[in-house]
């Protein structure tokens, strides 16, 4: 505005820059400043109108409104400013009909035809790709302006015209019939087909936000290594991308009408690891045993949450669970309560006494700040720092891994503030260690194996992102859910794959260096397998972290004091008790230095037994004798039921028989129907329903 006031065209040519950058950037970086904008009427098309009237208002202070380039400059950008509009209505349509009303993996849905999804190129951040068409216009009116010659801006702003209008041109062909994909009834009719014929006996279900993917993500291994025909129902679409790689067949329904009039007959038990609101759309089945598993096994209080009396049994790991539940007194029955073991622990290597690398290395797992202010939630904001900077300047040279939680921060910025500075305080003695000649000539012999281990990681990724999507790139989640069927070569070459990423990721650095671990990979458990000691807090990282047998020391925030933290926290009865100043660490490192002479060991074996449970028989078959008890047990339930109103038990549905219609009675869908289907039927809601939505039902 200043450069168009003064006038200044060339200040105003590298403003406008500025100005197409800074948007850019932001918008590359994901930044809030981008939401916050469109919140205060600032979004992204006003700021493209505004830059474009601040050029009108240059071509007027130029004393340019008489001639031609002005005139044209505003037809330009007011035929550009409405092509806008039927851009935006066909993507919207577009995105419309490609919703099915569920997302799929390992589901074959032969009984209906999907089509391949639109070029990315044409959907992904279109509105952004529209608007940036104004390039041409805008520097060719600025040419023109500054130099002139007028033809230039008329071909910049009939270049942008044309653009728009070609962009447009281009979706027009994605509403056809054939494009889309089917209606709503359709999928779900193939669904219920689907169901039939592979009759699942067990369900996962899940529901979370994006953050607590890693909830479902730890029982999918269990899942595919159970008896019976398991199955995973999600209700979040970002979710499903989140997802790792499984066998066992996926399906996310977001609505809740659409679940409830699932045909889920034939499952016998439902797994759940989170107490989440969605929950009662599943809760509500009567004919299925709802047991929930939870994602970790801890002193916390949500692993003593009342809302699990709904559940018609909890599972915990070990004896501490049950004993967990008879303290807290929030009523659940002892007999309700099964002791399964943690399946998931198998990765975990046991202690062999001495540490894996010539110096130790020392694990910080701290867990997040909780819903709440209670101090005894997490470590990191009143001893994190001090656990850190004491283990880095330990008098006998430790590595340190540290691996924070992936909530870490998103409610409290206080949190999110310490935890920048701890991965500042690692990067910063990582380098100091990498500048000491003590290490140098370590570094020199572990450069070669590095740079191979890295070469190594980019040929394992690139491998891994082509077997992660099958089908062409590019594709949609309808598309996704289309090509994304079991193929056991396929996983069976990404579990060696990921096997190989792991070890890779460890050589590409040295024993010695210190390392900030965040995202999905490395795994909390492969953390665990290169550590030879931890610090942590309440909550299941500690509980699991047992079952290695090795030192592990327990940051007591609250500063309840040594004795009351024991008796209050099970998990900490085998632990190193940390104050907040953490100058109890040499206790842990001496551990670690020098096993015979830890206290602890044998406390640790004990605890092990009594929070895990034993080691024979496995968790796995103790998990999976579980389940067939339960089945049997919904069994017995079903046909009492059915004896009581004086029927027959109801069989099995056949898979030769026809869908039920997800509960509409409608025939099967064919290719030729699916084309016929009305367009105005194609619209999906994703709105959830409220519990009267279906048949209530009385457990």
């Amino acid at each position: 505005m200043i450069a168009a006031l003064l006038p200044d065209i060339w200040f105003f040519a590298a403003a406008t820059a500025v100005t197409y950058f800074t948007d850019w950037f932001l918008h590359q970086r994901g930044s809030y400043l981008v939401n916050r904008l469109g919140k205060v009427r600032a979004g992204l098309p006003i700021r493209f109108l505004l830059r474009q009237l601040m050029i009108i208002l240059l071509l007027a202070r130029l004393d340019l409104a008489e001639e031609p380039i002005f005139y044209a400059a505003v037809a330009c950008f007011l035929v550009f400013y409405g092509l806008q509009a039927p851009h935006g209505a066909l993507t919207t349509l577009i995105r419309l009909r490609r919703t099915m009303p569920i997302v799929t993996r390992n589901v074959d849905l032969h009984a209906v035809r999907i089509a391949d999804a639109p070029p990315r190129a044409l959907l992904h951040r279109s509105a952004e790709k529209m608007l940036h068409l104004d390039i041409p216009a805008v520097a060719g009116i600025l040419i023109a302006a500054g130099t002139g010659q007028e033809i230039i801006g008329f071909v910049g702003a009939g270049v942008t015209v044309l653009l728009a209008v070609l962009y447009n041109a281009l979706l027009v062909p994605y509403l056809r019939r054939a494009r889309r994909v089917p209606t709503a009834p359709a999928v779900l009719k193939a669904l219920d087909t689907w169901l039939n014929e592979y009759q699942p006996t067990v369900v996962l279900y899940f529901s979370g936000s994006n953050e607590s993917a890693y909830q479902v993500n730890m029982w999918l291994d269990t899942m595919a290594g159970i008896e019976g025909r398991p199955l995973i129902v999600m209700r979040e679409r970002p979710l499903v991308s989140m997802l790792a790689e499984t066998s066992v067949p996926v399906v996310c329904i977001p609505a809740g009408t659409h679940l409830m009039n699932l045909n889920l007959s034939t499952v016998r038990v439902c797994l759940y690891p989170a107490n989440v609101g969605k929950n009662i759309h599943m809760l509500r089945v009567p004919t299925m045993k709802h047991v929930f598993i939870g994602h970790g096994d801890s002193d916390k209080l949500a692993s003593v949450n009342p809302y699990s009396k709904v559940y018609d049994e909890v599972w915990t790991a070990g004896r501490a669970g049950r004993d967990r539940y008879a303290l807290a007194d929030v009523g659940i029955r002892d007999e309700d309560i099964v002791e399964v073991g943690r399946p998931q622990l198998a990765p975990i290597t046991s202690w062999t006494g001495t540490a894996k690398n010539p110096i130790p290395t020392v694990l910080y797992a701290p867990t997040w700040e909780g819903w709440d202010d209670n101090p005894g939630n997490t470590s990191l904001l009143l001893a994190g720092e001090n656990i850190v900077r004491r283990l880095l300047d330990a008098d006998q040279p430790v590595r340190v891994i540290y691996k924070p939680h992936p909530f870490t921060g998103i409610r409290s910025a206080k949190a999110k503030a310490v935890h920048a500075r701890i991965v500042a305080r690692v990067a910063k003695a990582a380098q100091a260690r990498a500048a000491d000649p003590r290490w140098a000539g370590e570094a020199g012999k572990a450069a070669a194996d590095q740079r191979a281990a890295q070469a190594e990681l980019t040929r394992i990724e690139a491998r891994l992102d082509v077997l992660a999507r099958p089908g062409r790139a590019g594709g949609d989640e309808s598309e996704e859910s289309r090509v994304s069927l079991a193929d056991p070569a396929r996983q069976a070459e990404m579990a060696t794959l990921r096997a190989e990423w792991n070890d890779a990721y460890w050589r590409s650095f040295g024993w010695w260096e210190h390392r900030t671990v965040t995202g999905s990979q490395p795994k909390l458990y492969d953390c665990f397998n290169q550590a030879d000691a931890m610090v942590s807090d309440i909550s299941s990282v500690v509980s699991d972290f047992i079952a290695s047998g090795k030192p592990y020391a327990v940051t007591d925030s609250a500063e309840l004091g040594a004795e009351e933290f024991k008796r209050q926290n099970t998990a900490v009865r085998a632990a190193v008790v940390l104050s907040n100043s953490a100058e109890e660490i040499g206790e842990l490192l001496n551990a670690v230095a020098d096993p015979k002479a830890d206290p602890l060991t044998e406390a640790r074996r004990e605890l092990k037994s009594y929070l895990l449970g034993p080691d024979e028989p496995t968790s796995l078959e103790r998990f999976d004798v579980a389940v067939r008890t339960l089945s049997a047990k919904a069994e017995a339930r079903n046909a009492g039921v059915a004896q009581r109103i004086g029927e027959q038990p109801a069989p099995l549905p056949d898979p030769e028989a026809e869908s039920s219609g997800a509960g509409d009675g409608a025939a099967a869908v064919t290719a030729e129907a699916v084309a016929a289907a009305d367009p105005d039927e194609t619209a999906v809601s994703e709105a959830d329903a409220s519990i009267g939505a279906g048949p209530t039902v009385s457990r």
